[in-house]
C-alpha cells in the first residue's frame, strides 16, 4: 500500500506546463517522485519551473506540439536525458470561444491542431518504445465539454477536439493494452488552471456552484491527484476511462 500514488524515478514528459494545470501537474508528478520533462512553447517559463522544482530530476525544454520537429526533438531530449519516457501527459491545448458559425477556418485547425492532433502524434512516437518494454501510461487531458456544453461561452471546435481526444483514448487503450501500455483521459471541470480568467467573475462562479454537486469550482491539486492516480501503479487495472474530476458537473 505505501507504493499507491508513487511515480519514483518514473519519468514523466508534460506538454503544456508552463502555466495553470500543466505546472501543478508537473509539481505533482515530481512529488511523487518522479523524473520530469515540462515542455511548453514558452521556453523560459519551463526552464524557469525546471530550476524551481530542481535539475537534477527535471528537464524544461521548449517545444511547440503542432510542430512535427519539435515533438521529435521533445522526445529525443527525454530520452537523452533519463533514457526511456514512462508516463506521457498531453496537456497542451487551447480553446476559441464563440458562436459556431464565426469560427473561422484557421480557428478550427488550430484547435483541433493542438488539442488532438499533436496530442495524438505524441501518443504514437512514444508508444513504440512503451510497447516493447511492456509499460507504459498515456494521460490525456481531456474536458467535460466533450459530453456536456458549456452553452453560455460557444466551444465548438474545443468541444469537437476533447470529444475526438476521448475516443482516441479508448482506441488506443484497445490496441495496446494487452501490450502493457495504459491510456486513460482527464476531464477537468472548473479549475483555476485553465480557467483563472473566468473564476475571477462572482456571477460566473455563482453558476458554477449552482450547475455542480460539489457547489463549487475545483482546486488545482484535486486534478493533479487524480493524474498521479493514473499515471502511477495505483490505477494498474484502469485502461481506456475518461474520468471526469467536475465536482458532480456532470451528474445532472
Amino acid at each position: 500500500m505505501n507504493t499507491l500514488g508513487c511515480l519514483d524515478q518514473r519519468v514523466v514528459v508534460v506538454t503544456g506546463a508552463s502555466e495553470g494545470l500543466g505546472v501543478a501537474f508537473a509539481r505533482a508528478v515530481h512529488a511523487a517522485g518522479a523524473r520530469v520533462v515540462v515542455a511548453a512553447r514558452r521556453g523560459d517559463r519551463v526552464a524557469a519551473l525546471a530550476d524551481e522544482m530542481g535539475v537534477d530530476r527535471t528537464l524544461g525544454f521548449g517545444c511547440d506540439v503542432t510542430v512535427a520537429a519539435d515533438r521529435e526533438a521533445l522526445v529525443n531530449a527525454a530520452t537523452q536525458r533519463f533514457g526511456v519516457i514512462d508516463v506521457l501527459v498531453n496537456n497542451a491545448g487551447t480553446a476559441v470561444a464563440g458562436p459556431a458559425e464565426l469560427e473561422t477556418g484557421e480557428d478550427v485547425d488550430r484547435v483541433i491542431g493542438v488539442n488532438l492532433v499533436a496530442a495524438y502524434r505524441l501518443c504514437q512516437m512514444v508508444a513504440p518504445a512503451m510497447l516493447e518494454r511492456g509499460n507504459g501510461s498515456i494521460v490525456n487531458v481531456s474536458s467535460i465539454s466533450a459530453r456536456a456544453s458549456f452553452d453560455r461561452f460557444g466551444l465548438g471546435s474545443y468541444a469537437a477536439s476533447k470529444a475526438g481526444l476521448d475516443g482516441l483514448t479508448r482506441e488506443l487503450a484497445a490496441q495496446w493494452g494487452s501490450r502493457g501500455v495504459r491510456v486513460n483521459a482527464l476531464a477537468p471541470g472548473w479549475f483555476p488552471g485553465g480557467t483563472n480568467g473566468y473564476l475571477g467573475n462572482e456571477e460566473l462562479r455563482t453558476w458554477i456552484g449552482h450547475h455542480t454537486a460539489l457547489g463549487r469550482a475545483g482546486k488545482s491539486e484535486e486534478l493533479a491527484a487524480a493524474l498521479v492516480f493514473l499515471a502511477s501503479n495505483s490505477s494498474s487495472y484502469v485502461t481506456g476511462q475518461v474520468l471526469a474530476v467536475d465536482g458532480g458537473w456532470t451528474a445532472y
